[in-house]
């Protein structure tokens, strides 16, 4: 299955950019008709795109990021130069969930420790992931439905307090399609503890994007996918309060705001709110 995808304006090609803490910064590094430089972000390479003819860097930064003056490495013909850019502050709402599963939250058994750590290590694999290929960085929403839940929420769940909200909810009714945002390859694809049914697409670069809560998957480890087409479809699996997607777009290692890839998606489905 093959959603057909209106052709993008410019303005869509790229993330909107948002240099806070979960966000992502758009530096321009250099003269696009030179060899193109490799980047780094303390000890993780960062993606380079064309625009305009420049090199541009988009990086990720991490939730914990404290505002002020950050650094990128450059790399270029032998050379190396840093380039300062600047973080800003950002101040994520608390929200507060009843999970009924007191297994998903603070009962867990010594094989369920055992797993979740096994997993952790798992997904900390898949996002290390590199491909050099150009990134493809134009997205599309994944599934439609309602907006339910941000990205960088701070958490609780039955009062203790959990890791930011690393991801986007989009709630929909079981069955629903998850399509592809964009191309891309498929690198990780299982049943999770907390995560459930899951899939890990690599878009390119450090470009990798997480689909959660699956009641079905229909895609392979090794797939290419296309932009539109089918990878399963939303579930409540895992640790979850009701069918939705979660969302989840790394850079470079880190979380950034899935909303950033789609802010010409985003007035449809928060208006399903309403």
């Amino acid at each position: 299955m093959l959603l057909m995808i209106p052709a993008p304006s410019p303005a869509d090609l790229l993330p909107q950019a948002s240099s806070v803490p979960g966000g992502i910064a758009e530096i321009v590094i250099g003269d696009g008709l030179q060899p193109a430089p490799k980047v780094f972000y303390g000890n993780r390479r960062v993606l380079v795109t064309q625009q305009n003819h420049h090199w541009l860097a988009l990086v990720g930064i991490p939730l914990d990021a404290k505002p002020g003056t950050q650094t990128l490495e450059i790399e270029q013909t032998g050379h190396r130069e840093q380039i300062p850019f600047s973080v800003n502050d950002k101040r994520y709402p608390e929200q507060r969930l009843k999970i009924k599963n007191k297994r998903m939250v603070d009962e867990m058994t010594p094989a369920d420790l055992s797993r979740i750590e096994a997993e952790k290590q798992e997904m900390a694999r898949i996002k290390d992931t590199w491909s050099e290929r150009p990134a493809d960085t134009y997205f599309v929403a994944p599934v439609e439905g309602r907006l339910s839940s941000l990205f960088g929420l701070k958490r609780f769940f039955n009062d203790q307090p959990r890791n930011p909200h690393n991801g986007l909810d989009i709630a929909a009714a079981t069955g629903t399609d998850i399509l592809a945002p964009a191309s891309g390859t498929v690198i990780g694809a299982g049943n999770f503890f907390f995560n459930g049914n899951t899939v890990f697409l690599d878009h390119g670069q450090g470009l990798i994007s997480a689909y959660l809560h699956m009641s079905k998957i229909d895609v392979q480890v090794g797939q290419a996918v296309r932009q539109g087409q089918r990878l399963g479809a939303v579930g409540a699996t895992g640790r979850v309060t009701g069918p939705h997607l979660h969302w989840i777009v790394y850079l470079n290692q880190e979380t950034v705001d899935p909303a950033l890839f789609i802010s010409q998606d985003i007035p449809r489905l928060a208006a399903r709110n309403q």
